[in-house]
């Protein structure tokens, strides 16, 4: 029988099918799973936590990986080690050379976080955060937000030397690597994360959690025994932190060659059509909102979720918002600990440049405008943003999106396991 082309909406009429109740076993009290002949919960079985706390904790030997240093340089060559360690070929990379001139901020960008507040201070009901937190609305207390450029604030001498190296403007570049659909290898979904980080501590959530959880996506998927009918691609963004550089070289670079077979005969598709692209960017931290003292739980908050965000004044608003229902649906199916919420205020990260040509969503640990803009994460671009800072339910937050992920993109690629 001939396959059906693919198609977004088609694969979401199938998921809400496939989470309908049926008289199978039940996990986490989440929908119905039959465990025994499904392979998406195969695949998300393969998750593993410690795996992933090893890899946030391998990104963070080179500390904040700032952009344009030896350090972020090293980083990007232990990256694409780990991936070819992983069998994820071909392993690849874009090179593009940026200076401070381009940095910029709007359309997703990595600037303009908006004026700091005083920890304590009251935002009034219903005004407006700025554009560049996502046009939302802060509500209640805001605490201090902003990135940290005191080196003297990181008390670790070691991490501080480590850091010290300043950025200088050339040549840089990004891994990825792909997963090659046997069916449709023309087509492929972007899974991206960015592995640059500032601030003078180790860049362990804001963008080690999302590197490590694409990087165990991109381990799962390229066991022997996992096939997919269309392609993925797992790509480490570099200067995210400086206007979402990297995202935009690539966009640059590739977005012409997209669908075209190489050499013309052979079956290969250097760059398949990009059908969605989704991001993770801070993945770890949901203590809920400060305090009126400026404190925080220490705790993570029982209500944490993982939100997925779309941006509703994008040209692809449509597209984007099914794909994030479509990961909301997956993750009530396969996820084990948390819940995930659909927002509409995508911006700030390496999705941002998409959203006006493809479907392109953003998972998070907290919605960007209204709770990272109001403070709701202290360790933002700040010296405590270590592995040590957090705790086992930080991490399990993490690697629930990886859950959430890795499902959605199963059920979207077809994919399988080989008997």
């Amino acid at each position: 029988m001939k396959r059906a082309r693919h198609s977004l909406g088609a694969s979401f009429a199938l998921l809400v099918v496939a989470v309908a109740p049926a008289a199978h076993a039940q996990r986490g009290g989440n929908v119905a799973i039959d465990t025994a002949n499904d392979p998406v919960f195969a695949l998300v079985d393969r998750l593993d936590l410690e795996k992933y706390k090893a890899t946030i904790k391998g990104l963070t030997q080179f500390g904040d990986r700032r952009q344009g240093t030896d350090r972020n340089r090293a980083a990007v060559d232990w990256i694409e080690a780990q991936l070819k360690s992983y069998g994820c070929t071909p392993t690849e990379r874009i090179t593009y050379t940026y200076t401070t001139l381009q940095r910029g901020g709007g359309g997703g960008g990595g600037g303009g976080r908006g004026p700091a507040r005083p920890p304590g201070s009251v935002v009034g009901v219903g005004k407006s955060a700025t554009p560049a937190q996502g046009g939302g609305r802060l509500w209640g207390v805001r605490t201090q937000t902003g990135v940290n450029t005191d080196s003297l604030k990181q008390p670790d001498a070691k991490l501080r030397a480590l850091n010290a190296q300043p950025a200088t403007d050339g040549e840089r570049q990004e891994v990825y690597c792909t997963k090659v659909g046997k069916t449709h290898p023309e087509e492929m979904y972007i899974v991206g994360g960015h592995m640059d980080g500032h601030g003078w501590g180790e860049a362990a959530n804001d963008d080690g959690s999302g590197t490590a959880l694409v990087m165990e996506l991109a381990r799962v998927f390229s066991q022997p025994d996992v096939q997919t009918d269309r392609s993925i691609r797992f790509i480490l963004w570099n200067n995210e932190e400086t206007g979402t550089n990297g995202a935009r070289a690539y966009i640059a670079q590739r977005q012409a060659l997209q669908g075209k077979e190489e050499p013309a005969g052979s079956g290969k598709y250097p760059e398949p059509k990009w059908l969605g692209m989704i991001q993770h960017d801070m993945m770890m931290f949901d203590h809920g909102a400060p305090r009126p003292d400026g404190t925080l739980n220490p705790e993570q908050r029982p209500e944490a979720n993982v939100n997925i965000e779309f941006q509703s004044s994008s040209k692809f608003a449509e597209g984007a918002q099914k794909l994030a229902w479509f990961f909301q649906t997956a993750n009530e199916k396969y996820a084990k600990d948390y819940p995930a919420k659909v927002g509409q205020h995508m911006t700030n990260t390496d999705s941002g440049p998409f959203q006006d040509i493809i479907p392109a969503i953003s998972l998070r640990e907290n919605e960007r405008g209204e709770q990272i803009g109001a403070g709701w994460d202290p360790h933002w671009h700040q010296p405590t943003d270590r592995y040590s800072t957090f705790s086992d339910k930080d991490f399990r937050l993490g690697l629930n999106a990886a859950e959430t992920t890795l499902a959605a993109v199963a059920l979207l690629t077809g994919a399988t396991l080989k008997k």
